[in-house]
């Protein structure tokens, strides 16, 4: 179940990171660029991390199940 968690994590990692950091820069909120878009794109790397085990779970537990 880890090696599906991180190739999730992989994925919406990035997906995450990049919406917040369009949701940055459409919002306005970009008056420090280089301090902000960094801390965006990390805090969508830390949130996808336990949503890849939620997901990796219900994958195992569907798996196990069929």
């Amino acid at each position: 179940m880890l090696k599906i968690a991180i190739v999730i994590w992989i994925m919406l990692g990035t997906v995450l990171a990049g919406s917040a950091v369009i949701a940055v820069l459409t919002a306005g909120l970009a008056t420090e660029p280089n301090r902000v878009i960094p801390l965006a794109a990390l805090a969508g790397v830390l949130v996808a991390m336990p949503l890849s085990y939620l997901v990796a779970r219900k994958i195992g537990a569907s798996r196990r199940i069929a």
